[in-house]
């Protein structure tokens, strides 16, 4: 069985000079990895955040095999046309590299309110910009006349050569229904294998019946992980640590779906994703030393594999 594996940008990247960055990636690579991937967010919660198509562009200049992809990007922050514009961009200068990750997010209204957009309708917005981005880079003409967005005889050229894959993400039901519609796969988190497994059943059964059964689906699941050789409780302080400082809530919040320990015991907790149909994991690795990021990442993608075999 065949999965991928994405590592989250290593949290000292952008800290070392640019040989050091391409020696980083070019690790990554070697360690098994398929792609780097990094989150995206305009000012979250404190003011936090970096610009999804910004930093992938970058990382994609890392490495020349290397894939790369925004996990997820918050579309409905923006107008469908400026982002077809950069998937465009993306695809020529990192052709069949790059994996549009989309969401709705919500996690911090405040986020959506600042921007202008009402958080009551960010479903809508997601929607209705991907109807308009698929046909866009599909090489369509597109007119569309939607409740939030109308264009007229829009055109984005050249398109890609390489289709872009997209994967949606969010927890609900109706996330679920985009990914059917509008996806090649969804993108799960903070789930149950339970709840992963209903949701692949949820999307088979809703592309049949949008007469998509036939896309080649690759759902993932984007978990933090807390990693050490030997310490289990070095592990859990790492990634407890970190997810406090990034979401500013208590980690009890997410301690249940937080899988930590060596290397082994950590595939071993997730493997449970595998059997409920995961075909790629994009992976927060969280350790005491920062600079061990990449190979405590790696150890666990072998592992993960082995189990797959």
């Amino acid at each position: 069985m065949e999965l991928k594996f994405g590592l989250a940008t290593p949290s000292r990247l952008w800290s070392l000079d640019w040989p050091e960055r391409q020696a980083m990636a070019s690790e990554i690579s070697a360690a098994g990895f398929d792609h780097l991937f990094m989150a995206d967010h305009v000012s979250f919660r404190n003011g936090s955040g970096t610009d999804g198509f910004v930093e992938v562009a970058a990382l994609s200049q890392l490495h020349p095999s290397l894939g790369v992809m925004i996990s997820i990007y918050l579309l409905p922050l923006r107008h469908p046309l400026p982002v077809a514009r950069q998937l465009a961009s993306i695809a020529n200068i990192a052709p069949g590299r790059f994996t549009f990750g989309v969401g709705i997010g919500g996690d911090d209204p405040h986020e959506l309110e600042v921007c202008g957009v009402d958080p009551r309708k960010r479903g809508l917005r997601a929607n209705e910009s991907l109807a308009i981005i698929r046909g866009l880079m599909a090489g369509d003409t597109v007119t569309f006349e939607g409740r939030e967005f109308q264009v007229k005889d829009a055109v984005i050229r050249p398109k890609p050569k390489i289709p872009i894959p997209v994967l949606v993400g969010g927890r609900s039901d109706a996330a679920l229904k985009r990914a059917a519609e509008f996806s090649e796969g969804w993108i799960g988190v903070w789930c149950s294998s339970k709840r992963f497994s209903e949701a692949v059943h949820f999307i088979d059964l809703e592309a049949s019946r949008l007469g998509r059964a036939s896309v080649p689906w690759c759902h993932g699941y984007q978990p933090w992980v807390g990693l050490d050789t030997g310490s289990d409780s070095k592990a859990e302080s790492a990634v407890r640590e970190a997810m406090e400082k990034f979401y500013q809530i208590p980690f009890e919040k997410f301690a249940r779906y937080t899988p930590s320990g060596t290397p082994k015991s950590v595939a071993e907790q997730l493997a449970p994703y595998i059997e409920a149909g995961c075909r790629l994991f994009n992976l927060k690795v969280c350790c005491e030393d920062p600079a061990e990021e990449a190979a405590l990442g790696a150890e666990l993608v072998t592992e993960m594999k082995k189990l797959a075999a």
